[in-house]
């Protein structure tokens, strides 16, 4: 079964850090974004199969959205 599930990716000096808020501990990191996509993919597909069949759907029932904005601060 596919499910759509949400991820944060993060980018510092030491590369790219992503998690997903839906399913607490899943997290990974890789030396690009190509490998922090495929890490984190891998990650969330072996936390789901932990998971009863019965319990993913309460994991996976949150919507979460991400955005920016642009702020200014006194100088």
């Amino acid at each position: 079964m596919n499910y759509k599930v949400s991820i944060v990716i993060e980018k510092d000096e030491y590369g790219y850090y992503a998690y997903s808020p839906e399913l607490e501990g899943c997290q990974t990191q890789g030396d690009s974004l190509d490998e922090v996509l495929a890490n984190i993919k891998e990650a969330i597909e072996l936390y789901l199969e932990t998971l009863p069949e019965n319990e993913r759907p309460a994991y996976l029932s949150r919507e979460i959205l991400t955005t920016s904005l642009e702020v200014e601060v006194g100088a």
